[in-house]
C-alpha cells in the first residue's frame, strides 16, 4: 500500500494550499492519519492528526490557520492551509498507522514541498 501527497507548491505569505494524500488502497485511510512536516535542518513534527472517529488535533503553531479531513471514502486525507507563513516552508508528509495488511504498521507518503514566500 502507498501513499500519495500533493498539492504542495509555491505560494506567497497569507495564501492557501491544500494538501491531499490519497492511499492506493480504497478505504486505507480510515484509521488515525496525521501530516507532518519537517523543515530545512529541522526535525520532522506533527502538524495535524485526525484519529478514527473524526475527532482532529492540531499543533499550536497552525491552530486556526489549518484543517485537517477526510473523504468519505476513506481514502484521503485533506490538509487545508490557509494564512500560510514564512515559517510554514517545508516538506509536508502524511502517515497513518493501520492493522489492513497483516500488522499495525505505520505508512508515510512521500512529502510534497509547501514553499511560502514573504
Amino acid at each position: 500500500v502507498q501513499l500519495q501527497a500533493s498539492g504542495g507548491g509555491l505560494v506567497q505569505t497569507g495564501g492557501s494550499l491544500t494538501l491531499s494524500c490519497t492511499a492506493s488502497e480504497s478505504g486505507f485511510l480510515q484509521y488515525a492519519a496525521a501530516w507532518y512536516r519537517q523543515a530545512p535542518g529541522k526535525e520532522r513534527e506533527m502538524v495535524a492528526s485526525l484519529a478514527s472517529f473524526g475527532k482532529a488535533a492540531y499543533a499550536d503553531f497552525v491552530k486556526g490557520r489549518f484543517t485537517i479531513s477526510r473523504d468519505a471514502t476513506k481514502t484521503t486525507v485533506y490538509l487545508q492551509m490557509n494564512s500560510l507563513q514564512p515559517d510554514d516552508t517545508a516538506v509536508y508528509y502524511c502517515k497513518t498507522h493501520s492493522p489492513l495488511t497483516g500488522a499495525w504498521s505505520d505508512y508515510w507518503g512521500q512529502g510534497t514541498l509547501v514553499t511560502v514566500s514573504s
